[in-house]
């Protein structure tokens, strides 16, 4: 009877281990809800997009409400368990914890349960979404604000935009706001982008110094650091509020020109043999490629739909699921430098389905919808990896004793 009594004891007191460690930082609960997300959503769109399910939706269309939930739904969980997780680094104040990150984390999954529904029950998607994500900027800034640490405005005056967009987005879904959804859905991706080519500034030339080795010093210029700044201005300007395809498609490919010119001065050939560093290389490489093709929109006619999935797709969704990795590593007292073998295959799956995504529609559009089925299968394949991988790290205390 006692051996019966110690053994329920002992699940009891796992299971309130990892509910403390679950909600012990940011990055905890975000990544694994971001992971079981990419793999849900992407799910339930194919299911739309191939087998006619229905989707309620009338305020919005099918395609609209997918591209919602993966910038403010998956992109922006991403973000709130990096930022929620870094501010603590940056500041050295301790950021949500406990009950206070379950309740940010309960608005969250609270709006994804409702846009299940399609638009249904927007009205309450809306107040959830944006008290989720105003809340997010407070925390946030809090920490930053107390220690004066202006360097890092830049980030957070992205995750401002990122609610004023969002409230765009639901100012033209419930009271016809002109332009609302257009601009909540195209700002809130360009915002997103720009704020990854903000962070890979800073982090990805160091990862790949302190990670390939042997001595290597990534090259950095200046001028093309302020270039970038001023031409991502410059587009994001051009395509949300002046609509001019010709400016757009000048600036977007000296962007691809600056940032090739970058990435080329960040290379060096132990990359390859690290699937924490390859996979953010592609990653941007696949940003890149999303400039590219936005000028080709303009001068060779090609849809515009390829270059918002090379950013989208290949960008967004092989930077993310490689900084989870590394940020989840690091963070549970595990080397950043030994992530899990099986690691290389998700990230392979998601090159390959990103490819797929982008190019191979250049290539063969009369195959088109087998190109977007095999590219989701390996999306969700990738992702559904990572969260089986990821879980017990996520859920469970540090490997090192140390708190967080």
């Amino acid at each position: 009877m006692n051996k019966i009594l110690n053994v329920q004891s002992d699940s009891e007191n796992k299971e309130s281990n990892s509910s403390a460690s679950l909600f012990s930082l940011g990055f905890r609960p975000f990544f694994l809800a971001a992971g079981l997300f990419a793999v849900l959503t992407i799910s339930w769109w194919a299911a739309v997009f191939h087998f006619q399910l229905t989707l309620s939706v009338q305020s919005i269309s099918p395609s609209q409400w997918h591209a919602h939930e993966m910038i403010y739904g998956y992109s922006l969980a991403v973000i709130a368990g990096f930022l929620l997780t870094a501010v603590k680094n940056w500041t050295g104040i301790q950021t949500l914890s406990g009950k206070s990150l379950f309740m940010l984390f309960g608005l969250w999954t609270a709006t994804r349960f409702l846009f299940l529904y399609g638009d249904t029950y927007i009205l309450l998607a809306g107040v959830t979404d944006l008290l989720f994500s105003l809340l997010l900027v407070f925390f946030v800034a809090a920490p930053i604000f107390k220690v004066k640490q202006w360097k890092q405005i830049s980030i957070l005056s992205k995750l401002v935009l990122l609610l004023v967009a969002n409230l765009l987005f639901y100012a033209g879904v419930l009271f016809g706001l002109d332009s609302g959804v257009y601009l909540g859905l195209y700002g809130g991706l360009y915002l997103v982008i720009g704020l990854i080519l903000t962070m890979a500034r800073r982090v990805v030339p160091f990862f790949i110094e302190a990670g390939v080795g042997y001595p290597f010093k990534a090259k950095n210029y200046r001028w093309i650091d302020i270039s970038n700044l001023i031409l991502f201005l410059g587009f994001f300007i051009s395509e949300l509020f002046l609509h001019n395809p010709a400016i757009t498609a000048y600036l977007a490919l000296i962007l691809f020109a600056l940032n090739t010119i970058r990435l080329i001065g960040w290379h060096t050939v132990g990359i390859w043999r690290k699937s924490l560093l390859w996979s953010l290389y592609l990653a941007l490489w696949f940003i890149n490629l999303g400039f590219l093709l936005y000028a080709g929109v303009h001068f060779f006619a090609i849809a515009k739909s390829l270059a918002i999935h090379a950013f989208s797709f290949g960008g967004i969704g092989l930077i993310t699921l490689a900084m989870m990795s590394r940020v989840a590593l690091g963070h549970t007292g595990r080397s950043v430098f030994d992530p899990p073998k099986v690691m290389s295959y998700a990230f392979g799956c998601l090159v390959l389905a990103a490819i797929i995504r982008v190019i191979f529609p250049i290539l063969d559009v009369g195959h088109y919808s087998i190109w977007i089925g095999l590219s989701q299968i390996l999306w969700v394949l990738s992702f559904a990896i990572f969260s089986f991988v990821y879980f017990p790290m996520l859920t469970r205390p540090r490997v090192d004793g140390k708190p967080g």
